[in-house]
């Protein structure tokens, strides 16, 4: 479970449908209150795994918050995600305990990276999405696509894909062979990246099909949506 202390809706959205195509739960703080409150409800464990905490806020500070946070569960990672970006903000940042600090605007791929290293590295949880490498066949071609390092292989060769292709292909073989909506597509894998009408979801589709090589590898059902057809290896 990854805990966001954030007062901007926009942003909380972003972060809990990037973590959760990721498979990790999120639960959403908008205000130090809020968790506080949560916390002090907490007996054994903190009910996170980790927090992402904004350091401006409007009824509180991110750095105090965390300062408390460590008192109360000082083994429980977190990391600030803000856009206070001078030298001494992040000294101040590490200083509190912080495993890491990161400077708005940001790359969403990269924050998740970030979070996954973090917590791999402690031990504590694991994307049950997140398998590492899962291989697709369709016909006499291969599909290699490792989440531990965000890339797609087509026999082997790498494939440069954007976010928005990255997170749609990850969606289409994750519900593989179900037909998907271009709404459900949109909504899950679009709308987080400020992307937003149905005609952008046929776009990214047809980049798509057009680095795999082979348009096969995704399906149009008309009237419906599209639909992956590889089979899993």
């Amino acid at each position: 479970m990854i805990g966001i202390l954030e007062d901007s809706d926009s942003i909380r959205e972003v972060l809990r449908r990037y973590l959760e195509l990721e498979g990790w739960g999120v639960r959403e703080f908008p205000r130090v209150k809020d968790l506080e409150e949560f916390l002090a409800n907490q007996k054994d464990t903190p009910g996170v795994d980790l927090m992402i905490m904004d350091v401006m806020l409007p009824d509180g500070d991110g750095f105090l918050a965390s300062r408390h946070l460590k008192v109360r569960w000082p083994n429980l990672p977190f990391l600030f995600l803000t856009a206070r970006a001078e030298e001494s903000d992040r000294i101040t940042g590490l200083e509190m305990g912080a495993e890491d600090y990161v400077v708005k605007p940001f790359s969403n791929r990269e924050l998740v990276l970030r979070v996954r290293g973090l917590l791999r590295r402690r031990g504590e949880v694991k994307s049950p999405v997140s398998q590492g490498l899962t291989t697709w066949i369709l016909g006499d071609q291969r599909l290699e696509r490792d989440e531990s390092t965000l890339e797609v292989r087509l026999e082997g060769a790498r494939i440069g894909l954007t976010a928005a292709e990255w997170t749609i292909l990850g969606y289409l073989c994750s519900r593989s062979p179900q037909v998907l909506s271009r709404g459900q597509i949109l909504q899950q894998c679009l709308q987080s990246v400020a992307e937003g009408s149905e005609r952008t979801v046929d776009t990214h589709v047809k980049n798509l099909r057009h680095k795999l090589g082979n348009e096969e590898w995704i399906e149009t059902v008309r009237g419906f949506g599209y639909r992956f057809c590889g089979n899993k290896d």
